[in-house]
């Protein structure tokens, strides 16, 4: 199993719902090196296919599920605009058809101004970002039943599928922000029944040391640029993952910072994924 099979794999499944089996239950030596040249070759063809990245998300950096997939470490992959949704007055609708056994994951959302640093310093971290917003992320998981790897899901983008966005929210109008972003809670609702609650610290203690990971982590792999100014970041789930279906309205209440809620109704066929 070289990067370009299973780069190849990838690709010939996006959008499509299918899956394959994970690459490390057939070569066991397909590690996190293997990993990231297969997901190097995986961006080159949705550039090639004409999608645009519109920035990172950051998976894996809730420690309270690494237990139930098995893991042990944070993955990122690329956010492209193909699959970056805006919504609007806090409410959006969103196809899922083209997505494998889809989860949604309420984070927060960053948005840079100018390169982050390589930092664990909250506060020089905080300066490159100009506004943050609370989003949902839809993951998906190419390979059958949520079973897999660290590796695997490292070559299939960080399990990537959409990234929807509330209102932004500057960073210059939320007070003692480095402490409301370790501190506030979240609650998610589906249909109006509560579902499951977190909080920033769920997050690498809190989003901001998420991007500070993903940072240290890129300057390590020469084959991916850094964060660059105009990119967005969604830095982990602040709950668990719960599987969704067509038909249901996911809504979120946050507690303790100035950020709205946000409201996603899931529909079966549609346009606007990859």
């Amino acid at each position: 199993m070289t990067a370009a099979d299973a780069a190849e794999e990838l690709v010939a499944i996006l959008g499509t719902a299918r899956s394959v089996p994970p690459f490390t239950d057939r070569d066991p030596s397909f590690g996190n090196r293997e990993a990231y040249e297969a997901a190097a070759h995986l961006h080159v063809a949705r550039l090639a296919r004409g999608e645009k990245p519109a920035g990172r998300k950051i998976g894996f950096t809730n420690r309270n599920i690494w237990g139930e997939y098995g893991v042990d470490e944070p993955i990122w992959g690329f956010v492209y605009e193909t699959t970056f949704f805006r919504a609007k007055n806090g409410m959006a609708f969103l196809p899922l058809d083209g997505l494998a056994e889809p989860c949604i994951e309420p984070e927060i959302v960053l948005h840079f101004h100018s390169p982050p640093p390589v930092t664990r310093d909250e506060e020089a971290i905080l300066d490159c970002i100009d506004w943050i917003a609370h989003g949902f992320e839809i993951v998906q998981s190419p390979f059958p039943g949520w079973k897999f790897r660290v590796p695997d899901t490292i070559a299939a983008n960080g399990l990537h599928g959409a990234l929807v966005i509330g209102e932004p929210v500057l960073v210059s109008s939320l007070p003692a922000c480095r402490k409301r972003l370790r501190e506030f809670r979240i609650a998610l609702e589906r249909n109006d029944s509560l579902m499951a609650e977190g909080c920033g610290a769920n997050v690498l203690d809190s989003p901001l040391f998420a991007l500070a990971h993903l940072t240290k982590t890129l300057a390590s792999l020469p084959a991916f640029h850094a964060v660059a100014a105009g990119e967005v970041v969604t830095t982990g789930t602040l709950t668990p993952a719960l599987p969704i279906k067509p038909g249901e309205t996911w809504s979120t209440a946050l507690f303790g910072i100035d950020l709205p809620g946000l409201n996603v109704t899931f529909r079966g066929k549609g346009a606007g994924l990859p």
